[in-house]
């Protein structure tokens, strides 16, 4: 396969991928031009957000061919489609053959979190690294594995507010406690839960996809847990509580998640900034106080017990 190289100004990095895409690439990414230099420049937004321009000052732009295009005839019709002309200049490269499947799969390897959870993606699953999960796991001593790909929903362990959940898990699920996962993404949450010995669990997510993505990790990890919509969910309380989600919508779930707590029972949230930690306890004060568990990484978990 070939790539066309191109340079730009930031100004015009948008505008020429998308009229790249149009004339037929494959794909466009930008890349600083003056990267591995002084004059490299870090971007960046707030952590769970996008900078508001996704391009440096000075921008080099790689748009992988077809097989057979012409790349002249692309420059062409992007030209045509742009007002602003980008600076003259342009190469074309081979990309070298690789396997990609193997190569995307080299970046996901086990991940160990705590003293007990590994998580494993599949093609790591007879890894000899990873100690075998056996009995001494019901036991409530040995490893546990969650078998796990990376996909469409969140949570592959691999953020630090997942590992803070995880780690929380680990250390307040004591056995057969019933558990609403709010925001469940990839259903590890609720997975880990009841393996770590958890009895009824309730997984939600206002992603249909999230919800899916669940219910087969569930079928992988050969566990019972009941997935769906927010609507779907009947009244009731849990003894614990857990939502890996953001502060914005923390914030606004705090009436419905303070009272999905049974009395007695523990809530957790994280998806928590440092920063953000006071104004998102002060939601909850109403109806039950919560404070700094854990952080990692600029990154909180909150906790509290309801009276």
């Amino acid at each position: 396969m070939r790539e066309l190289v191109l340079s730009c100004r930031e100004d015009q990095a948008e505008a020429l991928s998308d009229a790249l895409l149009e004339a037929g690439v494959l794909s466009v990414s930008v890349e600083d031009a003056d990267s591995d230099t002084d004059a490299e420049q870090p971007l960046f937004g707030e952590p769970g957000l996008e900078p508001e321009i996704q391009a440096w000052r000075r921008n080099r732009v790689v748009a992988l061919l077809p097989d057979g295009a012409d790349p002249q005839q692309i420059l062409e019709q992007v030209a045509a489609a742009l007002s602003d002309p980008v600076a003259p200049g342009w190469l074309v490269r081979e990309v070298p053959d690789a396997d990609w499947v193997r190569l995307t799969q080299a970046q996901f390897g086990p991940i160990k979190i705590g003293e007990r959870i590994w998580i494993v993606p599949s093609w790591h699953r007879d890894d000899p690294g990873v100690p075998p999960s056996g009995p001494r796991a019901a036991a409530g001593d040995g490893p546990i594995h969650i078998e796990l790909d990376p996909g469409l929903a969140f949570g592959t362990g691999s953020h630090p507010t997942t590992h803070l959940c995880l780690e929380w898990l680990t250390e307040h699920v004591r056995g057969g406690e019933t558990l609403l996962d709010y925001g469940c993404g990839s259903g590890i949450l609720a997975i880990a839960a009841r393996l770590l010995g958890a009895g009824r669990c309730w997984a939600v997510d206002i992603d249909e996809q999230a919800v899916d993505s669940t219910r087969y990790n569930a079928q992988v990890n050969q566990v019972v847990l009941e997935a769906m919509l927010p609507d779907a969910l009947a009244a009731g309380q849990t003894e614990l509580v857990v939502a890996n989600i953001l502060s914005n919508p923390l914030k606004v779930l705090a009436p419905m998640l303070s009272n999905r707590v049974a009395p007695g029972g523990r809530l957790a949230l994280s998806g928590v900034l440092e920063r953000q930690a006071d104004e998102v306890a002060q939601a909850y004060a109403p109806w039950l106080a919560l404070r700094v568990w854990r952080a990692r990484d600029g990154w909180v978990c909150l906790h509290g017990r309801r009276n």
